[in-house]
């Protein structure tokens, strides 16, 4: 073990070495992969201080820590394998909630952060895996740090050196480097500035037990929790794994335990097992010698039951075979399409030569996939075992022949859904955690194709809002309350959501409208639309809307407030090339403050169908006048519900997460956006 400590100046620097082994070792160093394990405050790491590893894309981990001053509980994902973000409440036993005694009661200080880390590169055999990272650069700042490290695997131990700023360096053994560019950069305007290193070894003769060692560069001597005394600056933990659990205890500052538990599971991978028939078998088939003389209510009853398939229309001649429907059981567009086509080789006759599966967006044709009929059938049936079956079938705009056929029978009627709502929110002054759930009953009519009239009551069935007391009333502000009146909002327990009129057209194969007018959300009516530019299968569509709202009256279903707004957006929805299943949506112009900026929301979709999303709204509202958070920014994830059926089903269930909801950066939530309506020409949430 050595150790190097120069003058103390503004940074601190550690090397060290693990003296346990798994076994025998070789003599030659041989690169592998290390099984990291989560640190105290969330993130790959080792206690204190986070390393360079990641982990598995998709990988999530659940966590939560106690030593003693603080409590965290922390969300670290695995977005990409080159990048990782942690969120984390952190809960401050040696502070109150606020300075004002009276209204902290016995809260204590919650505060929320949020870490990012990038990997610049990855080990081999010579080299060391190295990244840079960004440590409470979302929150208010109790532990901002960043930092650059590297990691080495060595046999069965795998060593860390790192450099770093801010919280993770007080200690200030060496000169920051990089204030022989500027002095600047010797000064940290929260008071926080250094640099430290680290190691662990990672596997022991019992495998699920992994030991760490670590020497740190925080001397706590600026800490949130008060000054902490700290007999020793080494740290050591163990954590043992058990299924998807790893449980661990640390002995910290030679005076302090801590223990913690964290749950992994990877959202790539994650899968329900299903209960389904398989596709139709066409080996054998015997299809009708013509048209007339098919079944074709057994054929239509097939589509619906074996393939999810509900017709609203179907063209049937000679040659050619046009369904139209919704598609309501399959979120793989590849296995709705082949079970559909294999359906409809075994039930029509051998001179239709192309089938055409026509879906709707609620009434309106937008996608045709054209199945090449004989190239279909080679392949089902293995006759030739070159063929690849996704290539006999392409997706398109409806043209003006597969328009011109559609006739529906029924165009106009009720209808009616019933969809479970949960909303949570943390770190409030009267309660850590709110939870708030119940039921969307939703209904309305169509008149026509165009034209419906759409109403949704939110019926809560259990919460305990009831302990949100606090308002803003008295707060000076120069923006107008247009979110923080949410206490006043959802503390009835039957309101009207939305109750409005809707138009919505196609113009042209990629150009869709719409208009809408009435009580549009929660908070708000008014009137709007939208325009919106999308092709089959693009990676790129952009639109526009417009709206005039009024914020509705709190006391009453139906009234409104006087405050009225003109807000809208012109965005742009973009899945990169470069960062493979990801949306990236931004849209610029007025939010509902009348404040004016831009609004990105980053989606990352993994292999389950689950999407992970953040959103931030920067707009030229000040940060004083926004207040505490300084911008608004959330989080959500979006699960798909046949990840909890044992039938094939669509549909999703979307848990929002805001740290923290102001007055500025705020949007209209819009009854129903064209991009979503739309979401079978380009399926990123199917």
């Amino acid at each position: 073990m050595m150790l190097l400590n120069m003058s103390r100046t503004r940074c601190a620097l550690a090397v060290a070495a693990a003296i346990f082994s798994q076994a025998a070792r070789s003599e030659e160093p041989v690169t592998q992969t290390v099984q990291s394990s989560q640190m105290v405050q969330g993130g790959t790491g080792l206690i204190q201080t986070p390393t360079s590893r990641m982990e598995e894309a998709g990988d999530l981990y659940i966590n939560y820590t106690d030593n003693e001053e603080y409590r965290f509980w922390s969300v670290n994902l695995q977005l990409f394998d080159w990048m990782q973000v942690t969120a984390r409440y952190t809960d401050v036993r040696t502070q109150l909630y606020s300075d004002v005694e009276s209204f902290s009661g016995d809260q204590t200080l919650k505060d929320k952060g949020l870490d990012v880390k990038f990997r610049l590169w990855q080990e081999s055999y010579y080299l060391p895996e190295v990244s840079v990272g960004f440590r409470d650069f979302g929150g208010t700042g109790f532990f901002e740090s960043e930092y650059v490290t590297a990691s080495k695997a060595y046999g069965p131990l795998d060593f860390h050196l790192g450099l770093g700023w801010g919280y993770l360096g007080t200690s200030d053994d060496l000169t920051n480097p990089f204030c022989k560019i500027s002095d600047s950069y010797c000064e940290r305007p929260t008071g926080y500035s250094g640099e430290g290193g680290k190691i662990d070894y990672d596997q022991t003769p019992w495998k699920p037990l992994r030991l760490k060692l670590e020497f740190e560069g925080n001397d706590y001597s600026q800490d949130r929790a008060g000054v902490l005394e700290q007999d020793s600056r080494w740290n050591v933990g163990a954590v043992y794994q058990w299924k998807g659990f790893d449980f661990s205890m640390n002995y910290q500052r030679g005076n302090t335990f801590g223990f913690g538990v964290s749950y992994r599971f990877n959202m790539n991978t994650y899968k329900q097992v299903k209960i389904d028939k398989p596709p139709k078998d066409i080996v054998n088939a015997t299809p009708p010698e013509s048209v007339v003389k098919m079944d074709k209510k057994q054929l239509y009853r097939e589509l619906a039951y074996d393939s999810g398939f509900i017709l609203s229309d179907a063209d049937i001649t000679d040659d050619r075979a046009v369904f139209y429907g919704n598609q309501i059981a399959y979120r793989d567009k590849d296995e709705a399409t082949q079970r559909i086509g294999r359906i409809a080789a075994s039930a029509l006759p051998d001179s239709v030569t192309s089938y055409h599966i026509v879906e709707n967006a609620g009434r309106l044709p937008i996608v045709d996939t054209v199945i090449d009929a004989e190239r279909f059938k080679v392949a089902a049936k293995y006759e030739d075992i070159e063929a690849d079956i996704t290539d006999t079938y392409t997706r398109q705009a409806p043209d003006s022949d597969i328009l011109a056929a559609y006739d529906p029978a029924k165009t106009s009627g009720f209808f009616h859904s019933t969809d479970f709502f949960y909303t949570q929110t943390f770190g409030s002054a009267e309660e850590f955690y709110f939870y708030q759930g119940g039921l969307l009953l939703s209904g309305g009519y169509a008149f026509d194709e165009n034209w419906s009239a759409i109403s949704t009551i939110r019926a809560t069935l259990f919460d305990n809002f009831d302990k949100f007391t606090y308002t803003v009333d008295h707060e000076d502000s120069s923006l107008p309350r247009v979110r923080t009146y949410v206490r006043e909002y959802v503390t009835h327990d039957v309101w009207l959501d939305s109750a409005f009129l809707q138009w919505n057209e196609q113009l042209d194969n990629d150009w869709f409208v719409q208009a809408y007018g009435g009580y549009l959300e929660t908070m708000y009516g008014g009137v709007g639309g939208e325009v919106l530019w999308r092709p089959v299968d693009s990676n790129i569509a952009f639109g526009v809307d417009i709206n005039y709202a009024k914020q509705r009256d709190y006391d009453s279903q139906t009234d409104f407030f006087d405050y009225d707004v003109i807000t809208g957006f012109a965005s742009v929805y973009w899945e990169p090339e470069f960062l493979p299943d990801t949306l990236l949506t931004i849209s610029a112009g007025q939010f509902l403050a009348k404040d004016k900026g831009v609004n990105i929301d980053f989606a990352k979709r993994f292999d389950s169908g689950i999407v992970v999303g953040a959103y931030a709204a920067i707009t030229d509202a000040t940060s004083e006048e926004y207040g505490e958070g300084s911008f608004t920014k959330g989080f959500y994830i979006s699960v798909p519900l046949d990840l909890f059926t044992l039938k094939p089903s669509k549909g999703r269930g979307t848990f929002p997460w805001v740290p923290i909801s102001r007055d500025g950066g705020q949007m209209l939530s819009r009854p129903v956006r064209l991009f979503d309506f739309t979401n079978t020409r380009s399926s990123f949430y199917d």
